[in-house]
């Protein structure tokens, strides 16, 4: 039996890459036309906050919320584990993050979209990748349009997008929001690596860009207090 330092992250997938991708080709044909909407939710939400409604607050944190648990019903639950059985149990953190979005930025209005400088910037651009450039992999890598990922209905968009957000709030409850977009992403971003895939890139930058804004930004408040 061979040692287990000899196995790669190859070794460990369940897949191959046309099984993986052809299963968002899958999705995006079941939930069509969906995907127009959650875009549009997408950049009402930013609208929102770049102008500072006060209507921003509530409506980001339930907007999230719901998409969070219907990717993880949707596309977790019901495709991805059908070829991934982590996927049954990563789901139920998905639901998590839905109902702590509900919870603290709907039901407490725990969410303050106040932020400006270097996180600020680090958020908008996650929310431009989300929204706009994730989706564009895929005919950039030479695969159809359909297999296209899209915030709020693929999990690596709405997780990066949902960064994205949080990033721009103040909250003391940011440490209970930020780990599970931050654990997908890096879950996925392994998996893609495994498949050989140029998409990995972007989960493991997202997750660098996101874990620095956040250490800056703490910096930044605990500066005047240094004083």
């Amino acid at each position: 039996m061979s040692e287990w330092w000899t196995y790669s992250l190859e070794d460990f997938l369940l897949f191959s890459p046309r099984v993986y991708w052809r299963m968002f080709e899958l999705h995006n044909a079941m939930v069509c036309p969906l995907q127009a909407l959650t875009l549009v939710c997408g950049l009402v939400m930013v609208a929102l906050i770049v102008r500072r409604s006060p209507a921003s607050r509530r409506f980001v944190a339930l907007v999230l919320a719901i998409l969070w648990a219907f990717v993880g019903w949707s596309f977790l639950w019901n495709r991805y584990a059908t070829i991934n059985w982590a996927a049954a149990y990563l789901a139920p953190a998905f639901a998590g993050e839905a109902l702590l979005l509900f919870v603290i930025g709907t039901l407490i209005d725990g969410l303050v979209f106040c932020r400006r400088g270097p996180a600020a910037w680090t958020g908008y651009a996650l929310l431009a990748f989300a929204l706009a450039g994730q989706p564009l992999l895929a005919p950039l890598q030479g695969r159809a349009w359909t297999s296209s990922e899209i915030f709020g209905v693929a999990p690596d968009p709405t997780s990066i997008g949902t960064l994205g957000f949080l990033l721009l709030a103040r909250s003391k409850f940011l440490p209970l929001l930020l780990p599970i977009p931050l654990l997908w992403c890096s879950l996925s971003g392994l998996t893609l690596m495994s498949m050989g895939a140029p998409e990995a890139w972007a989960s493991f930058a997202a997750v660098a860009l996101a874990l620095a804004a956040c250490i800056g930004a703490i910096i930044n408040e605990q500066r005047p207090t240094a004083r």
